[in-house]
């Protein structure tokens, strides 16, 4: 297995020039590319043979990238993280500062920060929001392990992560609504 960190080296290499990667999340294995770059979107969005009017989520590191993506931030979306014992996605309005093709259409994104050493190594680097949906076609089932990905996603993507292949994945996160009046629904247990 090779190092974190060159792991993190090619990655960011790759979505730098504005290719996607099949990679290990907190959950499940995820493709991902810079949440603020349109064209790298839709690549995403042609792989998984998804509709562009169904959003994806955004990973991020942090409060500081949190804010730079959202200007009002509910104070009940902290609570819900710090009393979370798994990983979970807040819906939240009004992003700003990603590419517009990954905002839904009610003016709101799906965001998850997480602590997994990779992730969050990648996106220090980038200093940007990346992008995660499962590796999958979409309709399809959402595979638990790196060898249940499709041969299909793995070749249409520009760089295969060599970490954590051999991990059985846990259930994909929690999601939560949070509108900006602090009213919260939950989409997935």
């Amino acid at each position: 297995m090779r190092d974190i960190n060159t792991e993190v080296h090619n990655a960011f290499e790759v979505i730098k020039n504005g290719g996607i990667i099949l990679y290990p999340t907190d959950t499940v294995w995820g493709i991902g590319c810079d949440a603020t770059n349109e064209e790298a979107v839709k690549k995403i969005y042609a792989l998984k043979q998804r509709e562009e009017t169904k959003s994806m989520i955004v990973l991020m590191n942090g409060e500081r990238m949190m804010y730079n993506v959202f200007k009002e931030i509910p104070e009940v979306a902290w609570q819900i993280l710090d009393l979370s014992e798994k990983p979970t996605t807040l819906i939240l309005d009004n992003p700003r500062n990603v590419a517009k093709n990954i905002v839904a259409e009610d003016n709101t994104l799906g965001v998850r920060i997480v602590t997994e050493p990779f992730c969050f190594k990648l996106m220090e680097r980038m200093k940007k929001p990346l992008v995660s949906t499962s590796a999958n076609i979409s309709g399809m089932f959402t595979p638990k392990t790196f060898k249940e990905i499709s041969p299909e996603i793995i070749k249409g993507v520009d760089y295969v992560v060599n970490l954590h292949q051999d991990k059985v994945c846990k259930n994909p996160s929690t999601i939560i609504k949070l509108g900006l009046d602090s009213r919260v629904k939950v989409i997935r247990k």
